[in-house]
């Protein structure tokens, strides 16, 4: 079952005297429960369209289907809601609050929820049980390596219980041990029924996932096998 669809999305941008198409009439569909890979090279339209796949980006043209939701078509503080309820991100850089603890980090999306603040504290506990910070809530992020902090970030984005998670280049940054150990987070994650939607450049990340889409100049290209 397809969970996000997308129909002859294109998206334009200008510069200086003329336009740059990022994205060209692109078509794909991403099912329910896929742990999915978009690939490519720099500047070829990957986190693009990661942005709009999240609701951050409205399309120049076309439309984003998710949960028979036609997301682009809501108005902005539903669609803000929709953004809270279905989606959570992942960036290479953490975007943690350095003054904040992981646990007060973590609680940040619920903020604007109407559950009282004892609930909001455990319900973050348990996500940071969950990705194996528990004893490490109430330390702040430079106290934290920075496999740690991206743990934190991941804890954050779970937090609301959404339905699929969008990762730009989480393991960028990462040695390689650090990064195995953050694709083996999100591959449970993704077994506890998570959709997974990653951005990446590193072949090596390939095993982790269900599906790869490769990305070349703003258009969805053959996977090499195809070719």
């Amino acid at each position: 079952m397809s969970l996000i669809k997308i129909f002859e999305v294109t998206k334009t941008y200008k510069a200086g005297d003329g336009v740059v198409d990022a994205l060209k009439n692109v078509n794909l569909e991403i099912a329910e429960g896929e742990f999915l890979a978009l690939m490519g090279p720099s500047g070829s339209g990957k986190s693009t369209l990661l942005s709009i796949l999240g609701g951050l980006n409205p399309p120049t043209s076309g439309k984003l289907i998710i949960d028979d939701i036609d997301v682009y078509a809501l108005a902005s503080e539903r669609l803000a809601d929709f953004r809270h309820e279905y989606v959570g991100f992942v960036f290479q850089q953490y975007q943690l609050i350095p003054y904040l603890t992981a646990l007060e980090n973590v609680m940040l999306p619920l903020a604007i929820t109407s559950r009282p603040g004892r609930e909001q504290r455990t319900m973050a506990q348990n996500v940071l049980d969950k990705v194996g910070l528990g004893t490490k809530s109430l330390r702040l992020p430079n106290q934290l390596s920075g496999g740690e902090q991206n743990r934190v970030a991941i804890a954050r984005s779970i937090v609301n219980q959404p339905s699929i998670i969008f990762a730009d280049e989480p393991t960028g940054s990462l040695d390689t041990k650090t990064a195995r150990e953050l694709l083996e987070l999100f591959q449970a994650l993704n077994r506890d029924g998570l959709t997974i939607i990653m951005v990446t450049h590193n072949k090596e990340n390939l095993e982790w996932v269900s599906r790869t889409v490769y990305i070349c100049d703003g258009i969805i290209v053959p996977t090499p096998e195809e070719a």
